[in-house]
């Protein structure tokens, strides 16, 4: 398939701008408050599933091999952080509120 060259400068964009998060994902990660640096974690498994992704579609698309192992790999980093999150928001939930002076 014969891929616009657009789309693949695109593409490379997107991955950039990927990488350019995780400078301040990195800097919570240093951070002193270890719920800020649990939450980083899980934004660090999320970026690096997304780059992936996107790097393997894009390895896909433009190379003659197939490099969809690599798009596999990441939807699995994505779909595993997703995982957590989600039952990070049920415990969250099904906590009871403390409430001052009972």
């Amino acid at each position: 398939m014969d891929i616009p060259d657009w789309y693949v400068w695109i593409a490379l964009g997107l991955a950039v701008a990927q990488a350019l998060g995780l400078v301040p994902i990195v800097r919570r990660l240093r951070g002193p408050d270890p719920a800020l640096r649990s939450r980083a974690r899980l934004e660090v498994l999320d970026t690096a599933g997304t780059l992936l992704l996107m790097g393997g579609l894009l390895l896909s698309l433009t190379v003659a091999e197939s490099w969809f192992w690599l798009a596999a790999a990441g939807f699995a980093l994505i779909t595993a952080g997703y995982a957590v999150k989600g039952v990070h928001r049920l415990r969250a939930r099904r906590r009871p509120i403390p409430r001052a002076g009972r």
